[in-house]
């Protein structure tokens, strides 16, 4: 615990000894250690060099401890200010990196070939993000199953903000809702959209991962290749594509029941009106734009079934349409969590 103040595992252990003892000699150590004699003698004395010791009069000579604020918290310190300037060269240099590397495209563009060289990337992509992640999420994984991504919750704990667009036909692969409400519920920030162009990885506006070619386990045959991008034109565009679609997408937000569904809506009901649990749960997962076929599947409920109760919905509340009934939803105050 003590080895960022320079001490070895065993002078900590000697020197906590000291501490909790008003003087010792060598051999005192060594007995209560069931250390050598010759081996607690050099800890001493590693310990007295060190200052965090000192050696009294007599023979054989009594060690005291030295105050740990006094003896440590300056090494400490010391320690703190060379990695603070390790820092700053680290940055200094990155700097230098990046600037010498513009003016070569090669650097720019990085190939990505394979799935587990992808995965790596994307995982490190995460790992380095300091303040927002950007995503594209896709039907049909190619190198990262849904609910496998633990970096993202690693980087949520830390501060890191996730926005995520998922495109609808995403939620149709079994427990996908389940894994999005435990994204949102760790502060994902997720919206919904029809389609999504491209799958896209941007982290803090630096860099990216961008797919190239299909592949992979859902993809066609053979390994897929990605493109990671730095600092450029092309990143900037695909950043500001991703804020078109974002500003687009339907934003989700996950109820207290755990039911997920589009924010907005609730916010603006007046009126509260009787409606079974499971009907509540399938008008959310209609509202988010999420298609029968994968409500059904979700929900554990034949498609005929989610179909007859989007109906009896539709006729309880007189709409014509899906759209008159997510209105007429919000209003009733039937999506509220």
């Amino acid at each position: 615990m003590l080895e960022a103040a320079g001490l070895t595992p065993l002078e900590e252990t000697v020197y906590r000894l000291l501490v909790t003892t008003t003087r010792a000699s060598a051999g005192e150590i060594a007995l209560r250690t069931g250390l050598p004699l010759p081996e607690a003698e050099n800890v001493l004395a590693a310990l007295a060099a060190k200052g965090l010791a000192s050696a009294g009069g007599g023979a054989p000579p009594h060690f005291t401890a030295s105050p740990p604020d006094v003896a440590l918290l300056p090494r400490l310190q010391r320690r703190a200010d060379a990695l603070d300037g390790a820092r700053a060269a680290v940055a200094d240099l990155l700097d230098s990196y990046r600037s010498t590397r513009r003016q070569d495209a090669g650097h720019l563009i990085e190939v990505i070939t394979g799935t587990e060289a992808l995965r790596h990337h994307l995982r490190q992509l995460q790992d380095n993000a300091r303040h927002e992640v950007l995503w594209f999420c896709k039907a049909h994984y190619v190198a990262m199953p849904s609910g496998s991504n633990r970096e993202e919750y690693e980087a949520l704990a830390r501060g890191v903000r996730y926005r995520v667009v998922y495109e609808r036909a995403f939620f149709d692969a079994p427990g996908a809702v389940d894994n999005v409400v435990t994204g949102i519920r760790a502060g994902e920030l997720a919206r919904s959209a029809p389609h999504l162009p491209l799958r896209l990885a941007v982290a803090d506006g630096e860099m990216a991962i961008c797919p190239l070619v299909p592949g992979g386990p859902t993809g066609s045959p053979g390994e897929p290749t990605a493109a990671l991008l730095r600092d450029s034109n092309l990143l900037q565009a695909l950043t500001a594509l991703f804020e078109r679609y974002w500003e687009g997408a339907v934003p989700l937000h996950v109820s207290a029941s755990g039911t997920i569904g589009s924010t907005g809506a609730a916010e603006e009901a007046e009126d509260t009106e009787e409606l079974r649990e499971t009907d509540r749960r399938l008008l959310a997962f209609l509202i988010a734009g999420i298609a029968d076929k994968a409500i059904a599947s979700q929900m554990g409920l034949s498609r005929r079934t989610v179909q007859r109760r989007i109906q009896h919905m539709m006729t309880l509340t007189g709409s014509v349409t899906r759209m008159q009934l997510a209105w007429q939803a919000a209003r009733r105050g039937w999506l509220r969590g």
